[in-house]
């Protein structure tokens, strides 16, 4: 009994931040205004070493940016009071510096995540984030064997989660995209991924308009994703904003009130503010110039997109502010421009 005790609050101390007592001043503040960004994705490099098919976020031949440049970035987050940092790309373990990146933002008293698709992780990258203090790692593993539609697959991946297993010190989510595999395979993966015993989580493919894709599940969708998500496992962040996925599957839309701009950012390599990985380009202003007045105007616009959207993170960010008013003036829709390779997207929520 004394050691399953101390199991337990061994794992409690290992999802606490490392400096605790200036993130909840910054989480107290984050509530209280609501021109407070809650979460950020901040894009550290573009490149990544797959190519899966359902994806657009990445290219095969950029640097990272520079960690200077991140730093101030990072900096000027802090100043705006943001809350959750998630370290994205492409694949970001791609980045030499990203333990330092990670670093800059818990001193600042931020909860730091990061996604991957854990083929970069080592031993000494996990230890790395462990020092640093990384809160949560979130790893895509999407089908059981690579096919046209993913590369982020079990049998490739195995021993880099068995490496976190082992020696990670930070929280572990395991998402699977529904519709990258067919549905028996998918049944297996995810008996394979509950075996291990981290948070698990299930996410809907969409496309380049961020609305959703069957891909290989098709017309079972519905009762598919409501049988899979009765078996996640999900950690407290991933349980704001849910509800969505079945009204959207069930009615073909889920209406709610985007605060993307304001409480959620997506700053891209380049440094600009974006709506998400779907709307680039709006509002389109380098994060460096960004103004507690940007937060504001973007809290009370009315996307357009709402509706139909199918992007989590953004969702979840906007969640808690559902019950407050939004008079501002919508912002109008640029046409959707599909990739020329036809490739789709992947919530990253």
């Amino acid at each position: 009994m004394l050691a399953q005790t101390r199991s337990l609050l061994d794992d409690k101390l290992r999802t606490l931040p490392k400096h605790p007592l200036k993130t909840l001043r910054r989480g107290a503040l984050a509530m209280a205004r609501k021109e407070t960004p809650l979460l950020t994705q901040l894009v550290v490099i573009r490149r990544c070493n797959l190519t899966c098919g359902y994806c657009n976020e990445y290219d095969d031949y950029s640097d990272p940016v520079p960690k200077e440049v991140l730093f101030e970035r990072i900096d000027h987050l802090a100043e705006l009071g943001n809350l959750i940092l998630t370290l994205t790309g492409g694949e970001p373990f791609l980045h030499p510096d990203l333990h330092e990146i990670v670093k800059r933002a818990v001193d600042h008293g931020m909860i730091v995540t990061s996604i991957s698709n854990a083929y970069p992780l080592t031993k000494r990258r996990i230890e790395q984030m462990n020092d640093a203090g990384l809160t949560l790692l979130q790893v895509s593993v999407d089908n059981i064997e690579p096919n046209e539609v993913s590369q982020k697959s079990w049998s490739k991946i195995k021993k880099r989660l068995m490496g976190l297993q082992e020696h990670a010190k930070f929280k572990v989510n395991i998402n699977a995209v529904l519709g990258s595999s067919p549905p028996k395979q998918t049944r297996e993966l995810i008996d394979e991924i509950r075996s291990l015993g981290f948070y698990m989580t299930v996410g809907l493919l969409h496309d380049h308009t961020g609305q959703i894709d069957p891909g290989l599940i098709g017309d079972i969708l519905p009762e598919f994703y409501e049988e899979m998500r009765q078996l996640c496992n999900k950690s407290f962040f991933h349980q704001f904003g849910e509800g969505w996925e079945q009204k959207m599957l069930r009615d073909g839309k889920a209406p709610w009130k985007c605060r993307a701009g304001a409480r959620y950012l997506y700053v891209d390599e380049h440094g600009i503010v974006n709506y998400c990985s779907q709307r680039r380009g709006e509002p389109g202003i380098p994060i460096l110039e960004y103004t507690r007045g940007d937060l504001m105007r973007e809290y009370d616009s009315p996307k357009g997109c709402e509706t139909n959207c199918t992007i989590a993170c953004v969702r979840r960010a906007s969640s808690l502010d559902e019950w407050r008013g939004q008079d501002g003036v919508p912002v109008p829709m640029k046409p959707a421009t599909p990739p020329d390779d036809g490739r789709v997207h992947l919530p990253v929520g």
